[in-house]
């Protein structure tokens, strides 16, 4: 399925990429938030790749799928800070304070065309759409938090953005998929992930804004902000209030995700201001990068029987 694209912009002109997988007679809808490195098109899954893309199995629940790229990410505006030199916090771009209006501009533009709205954070994503849901006064049917870092009881040296803090990082293409292969046990990687899901990843982040042309190796640029988020994180200060959060939440991640540990998952769980409309599910055999794996249809069906409960 092609995926239509839309141009829409945030409260402070910031020019924002959504991408829709139609789903003909849908009333509801699904708006799908990526994390802090890689791009929607990257995270969820391109249609070019070997897996179904996560905005397109949405449609198997009767939904519309749609996935943004925030401010410095895929194919939307870059803040002008993106390329800076280092000087202090407040010029790092891309914090989930500032994206949480980003998150705004994509659910309100699909909450003029649907009746529901559900939001699927993923890793840093998770925060932007707590951020958004504390601070934002947003809404919506139901909030998914997969693979979330909350409270992480340790500081990850990736988490490093210098010092003073730099506006960006370079992420190689040999990098990015070391990443991914120390998750995956055993020496067969396509016992996890399907032949050919790394080349399709990287293929859409090469054809994405995130591109850094002229580099000796394939690399990428990401904004830092996010580094920022996720060092308050460790620090015992998250930049959101889980028990803020009132929308049936459901907290999901991979039994082999390193990134988003079991202990932080179940804080963020225990930490709901939901009540009795929280919900854990963790799914055997997934990384960090599960909706790119051989086992991402059993987080799609999970999420979606979930936010039909909701």
């Amino acid at each position: 399925m092609a995926l239509v694209e839309h141009d829409i912009r945030a409260a402070d002109g910031t020019e924002l990429r959504l991408r829709e997988a139609p789903c003909e007679g849908a009333t509801e809808a699904v708006v799908l938030v990526h994390g802090a490195t890689y791009p929607s098109l990257a995270a969820f899954g391109s249609p070019d790749g070997p897996t179904r893309p996560w905005s397109v199995a949405v449609g198997d629940g009767g939904r519309a799928g749609f996935a943004v790229d925030l401010r410095g990410y895929g194919d939307s505006e870059r803040p002008a800070a993106f390329e800076g030199s280092p000087s202090g916090t407040a010029t790092v771009p891309s914090r989930a304070s500032d994206a949480a209006a980003d998150v705004d501009a994509a659910v309100s533009a699909v909450g003029e065309r649907f009746d529901r709205v559900h939001l699927v954070g993923y890793s840093w994503g998770t925060i932007v759409c707590g951020r958004y849901l504390t601070r934002q006064e947003g809404t919506v049917a139901s909030l998914t938090q997969f693979a979330p870092v909350y409270r992480p009881s340790e500081m990850s040296e990736r988490w490093d953005a210098g010092d003073p803090p730099s506006p960006s990082r370079r992420v190689t293409r040999e990098a990015a998929r070391r990443r991914w292969d120390r998750q995956l046990p055993g020496d067969d990687p396509s016992a996890y992930r399907p032949d050919g899901a790394f080349e399709a990843f990287w293929t859409a982040l090469s054809a994405s804004g995130q591109h850094v042309p002229g580099a000796e190796q394939p690399t990428i640029a990401a904004p830092n902000g996010t580094l920022l988020d996720l060092q308050a994180a460790a620090r015992g200060d998250p930049v959101y209030d889980a028990g803020e959060i009132s929308s049936p939440t459901l907290v999901v991640r991979g039994t082999l995700d390193s990134a988003s540990t079991r202990r932080d998952a179940l804080g963020l769980y225990d930490e709901l201001g939901c009540g009795d409309g929280r919900e854990y599910a963790e799914i055997a055999g997934g990384t960090h990068f599960l909706p790119l794996e051989h086992r991402g249809s059993a987080l799609f069906g999970a999420v979606s029987s979930f936010q039909d409960r909701a």
